[in-house]
């Protein structure tokens, strides 16, 4: 070979050498392949490698979904007084009568601590018509620490050119027991809307988003998934019409009443709750179910108010077939107690009975039950199934007001007085609720009063809009006489209201604190 083929020949071994590897990876590859058809399965050693999954198509279904529902999630701040005592801020109202003693028989506050503080907090809402109708918390337009309505709500919509400062709002209703509530907004414009969906079909590990206002972080969007559902995290009586969805998606301080809402954009859920130690996002947090948003949101805008139905009776709710065993059946709920007078008593249910079936659908726990009674409308008759002694009966109940007899029920099971001795007398014409005095209260009154005979009954309730309101009638003042004549007990004030008459004038004399004591202011008006 010449020199000028010489040159030709170092870029031939290449080729030669690149070929043949070629040609040996190939029957490499190729027996391998064999192996593995042989074999029947994979060898671990040569598996094949995992693909990354791609983020996009996730981001793209967060974003559309975040975009949709943002304009009509709103955030809400509200102003309230709070009244300063030695005893601290007013307490919560627990259906206890200390609670309203304690509101009335305080000292002044100390040197230099003003009588009122006024506080400011802030929530979400969405709104669920384009007339400006908004779901939210509760707690989120309630004192905290005196259980009534704030003196200010200001809603503030995403996006909004026309009024950024936002609007002023008003309740049309709420529901302590599921810690709900309904505003309005005059917008004088239709607003966007959310559509809530169904809270049943959600699935554990489903993606789920929580959208509000943390912090008063406007529009403030997280992911996470639904962890669990029916929680019960809520131990009180109130707490059986609360079972929780579970969300790892961060919820705040101000997300209260902002909805959590899955990828299809429907709202599943009211951000409500967080389990924490540190008063922050630990990572459980908890939702009403959009089913019973619902439900309440539709009472609320229909009447005003939610009414739920009941019969009566207490019991355990808990799944417990040795229990059942021992009353002689396998499902079903066992009464610890009847309230007397109620329903359930004036229909001849007993406690050991075991509540089996309502108008032929089997009830198998305690949550079926109150589901099936409080959904029932006041009045209607339920025909029961119960086994008593082993043997079946038929009961049939007629559905009283559940505020009417839970009420009843804590009055008798208060500081063991017979329950006369501390029954309330509520609503009427005047529009307000009182009890009696205790012995040691009276006593004080007619000292610092300089009664001759004892008198008064303590105002624990004025209902929004009534007359007594109207008149300027507070919770904790003491009424002492309708009409000029003195009352000294609830079937006094019972007796007197009940002669009063649409168009009739009504004087009321009143005894309300004032720092170390007592002051008298008489109130007029004609009854509408």
């Amino acid at each position: 070979m010449d020199w000028n083929g010489r040159r030709y020949l170092p870029p031939i071994l290449i080729a030669l050498t690149l070929g043949v590897g070629v040609v040996i990876g190939s029957v490499i590859s190729h027996g391998v392949g064999a192996a593995k058809a042989s074999g029947g399965g994979t060898d671990p050693a040569h598996a094949g490698l995992l693909p990354a999954p791609s983020p996009a198509e996730l981001s793209t279904s967060f974003a559309k979904v975040a975009e949709a529902l943002e304009p009509a999630v709103v955030n809400i701040s509200t102003e309230s007084t709070i009244h300063i005592s030695r005893r601290g801020p007013h307490g919560r109202d627990n259906g206890q009568l200390g609670d309203f003693f304690d509101r009335f028989f305080q000292f002044e506050p100390p040197e230099g601590l003003p009588p009122d503080v006024k506080t400011q907090s802030l929530g979400s809402g969405m709104i669920l018509d384009k007339a400006g109708y908004i779901l939210t918390n509760y707690h989120v337009i309630v004192q905290d620490y005196e259980d009534r309505p704030v003196d200010r709500i200001r809603v503030e919509v995403y996006g909004d050119d026309q009024n950024p400062k936002g609007y002023v709002g008003r309740v049309v209703g709420k529901d302590r027991d599921t810690d709900l509530a309904v505003i309005k907004i005059d917008a004088g414009r239709p607003l966007p809307f959310a559509q809530i969906g169904d809270s049943d079909s959600v699935r554990v590990g489903d993606w789920v988003l929580a959208i509000g206002s943390p912090f008063g972080l406007y529009s403030t969007v997280t992911a996470g998934i639904i962890s669990a559902k029916g929680r019960d995290v809520d131990k009180t009586q109130e707490g059986q019409f609360k079972r929780f969805l579970q969300t790892d998606a961060a919820i705040n301080p101000g997300n209260s009443g902002g909805p959590l809402v899955n990828l299809g954009g429907q709202v599943i859920g009211i951000n409500t709750a967080i389990a924490t130690r540190r008063g922050t996002y630990d990572g459980v947090d908890f939702a009403i179910p959009s089913n019973t948003a619902r439900k309440v949101y539709n009472s609320i805008i229909s009447s005003g108010m939610v009414r739920r139905g009941a019969i009566g009776v207490s019991f355990r709710n808990e799944n417990n077939p040795v229990k059942l065993r021992m009353f002689g059946t396998d499902h079903g709920v066992v009464i610890d107690n009847v309230e007397p007078g109620s329903p359930a008593d004036r229909a001849g249910f007993q406690r050991g009975d075991v509540i089996t079936s309502v108008d032929g659908k089997p009830v198998r726990g305690g949550d079926e039950l109150v589901d099936i009674v409080s959904d029932a409308p006041i009045g209607r008759n339920l025909k029961m199934a119960v086994v008593r002694d082993g043997k079946p009966l038929t009961k049939e109940v007629e559905v009283g007001d559940r505020s009417q007899i839970v009420r009843q029920m804590s009055g008798a099971l208060e500081s063991g007085e017979p329950k006369q001795a501390r029954e309330p007398e509520t609503g009427g014409i005047l529009g307000m609720s009182v009890h009696g005095l205790t012995k040691d209260q009276t006593q004080e009154l007619t000292s610092q009063l300089h009664l001759t005979t004892p008198q008064g009954v303590l105002v624990t309730e004025v209902e929004a809009g009534g007359f007594a309101s109207d008149l300027g009638v507070q919770p904790g003042d003491v009424i002492l006489g309708i009409n000029r004549k003195p009352l000294a007990s609830t079937d006094d004030f019972s007796r007197l209201q009940g002669q009063l008459k649409s168009g009739s004038d009504v004087l009321l004399l009143i005894a309300r604190r004032s720092q170390r004591t007592f002051i008298t202011v008489y109130l007029a008006d004609r009854l509408p």
